[in-house]
């Protein structure tokens, strides 16, 4: 017999032992991994690879075997169908059944608010992460508004895995529950060091929030501005005007189309008679302009002592300080011109 023949002889037994050895493995690698119907919980972080979701459901023993989860998306073309959240599964469905019991969708979803927002920006990220509509948004927007006004700064920026069902009252308790486990006990230690309370830090890291682009700038920028309300010096915060001007032209049942930061202030706004205009009055605003973050809150905590006493940033974002107003306005004439 010749080579070509022999060659051709074995490809048509192994082929085919090769593909029954395959399919007893598909079946077994996408059956359910136990008659289990107990539910247990699964969390699909936001952004998650469709590897790392496979791997978190096998993990919690919802599927066999990651691969053949993975695989099992790529041949449907559904990697990135699958929504993230918190997801109650029980052990007993083949891998089908997990595909479509997760496009049900989640239990529990993530909600992400951004640092620096006003309380009254803060619904939309609610509402849009429960696909809420109709009468249904404009309720939970009106009581969110009502109840959390009074927790202005205090409403913590973070990204949140919550109930699909959570109402705006429970929506605010989680914000301001968590600005109390953030804001530490050794902290509040350090308030007598500073000359702030704890309202007067939460207003302050709001400016701070407002003012700065990067965690390393903060502690400094925090010391400048230390430095200018122990010397009875305007803090000069351009943010404090656009909050002013914010407030007098935003309605927050209907922001859709307001800019609620508006970067185009003018000579004119700087001398709007507000007590919120830090350009007018010194000392700190009367209440928070923003919800700061961490690190935010850090920094007033634990300022950096410095010599600087002006500071600002470029086009680019980079940050530059001055000792005298002649080191300012030179930065000015450098990077701003």
């Amino acid at each position: 017999m010749s080579k070509f023949k022999l060659v051709f002889a074995g490809l048509v037994i192994l082929i085919p032992l090769f593909l029954i050895v395959g399919f007893m493995w598909w079946r077994g690698a996408t059956s359910a991994p136990s008659d289990n119907s107990q539910d247990v919980r699964v969390v699909i972080v936001k952004g998650a690879s469709a590897e790392r979701i496979s791997e978190a459901l096998e993990e919690a023993g919802v599927v066999k075997s990651a691969f053949a989860f993975k695989l099992y998306l790529q041949l449907k073309d559904m990697t990135k169908s699958i929504p993230t959240g918190e997801f109650e599964m029980p052990q007993n469905l083949s891998v089908p059944q997990v595909v479509a019991k997760l496009l049900e969708g989640p239990t529990e979803v993530w909600v992400t608010i951004p640092e620096g927002l006003r309380y009254e920006q803060y619904p939309d990220f609610f509402i849009n992460a429960l696909k809420l509509s109709g009468i249904e948004a404009t309720k939970f927007r009106q009581l969110f508004l009502e109840i959390a006004e009074a927790y202005e700064g205090k409403l913590f920026p973070d990204t949140y895995l919550v109930p699909k069902d959570i109402t705006a009252t429970a929506a605010v308790n989680l914000l301001t529950t968590t600005f109390d486990t953030v804001f530490k006990p050794e902290w509040k230690a350090e308030l007598s060091q500073i000359g702030l309370d704890q309202d007067g830090v939460v207003i302050l890291a709001s400016l701070l929030e407002r003012e700065t682009v990067s965690d390393s700038e903060r502690p400094v920028v925090a010391g400048i501005m230390f430095n200018r309300l122990r010397e009875g010096w305007p803090l000069q915060i351009d943010a404090t005007v656009q909050y002013i001007m914010a407030s007098a032209n935003c309605s927050a049942m209907d922001n859709e189309d307001c800019t609620w930061w508006s970067k185009n202030i003018t000579s004119d706004d700087l001398k709007i008679d507000s007590s919120y205009n830090t350009y007018l009055y010194p000392g700190l605003p009367p209440g928070p302009i923003a919800n700061p973050g961490r690190s935010s809150l850090e920094a007033v905590v634990f300022p950096e002592e410095t010599d600087f006493w002006f500071y600002l940033h470029d086009s680019d974002g980079n940050i530059h300080y001055g000792e005298t107003l002649k080191d300012h306005n030179q930065n000015i004439q450098k990077y701003l011109r």
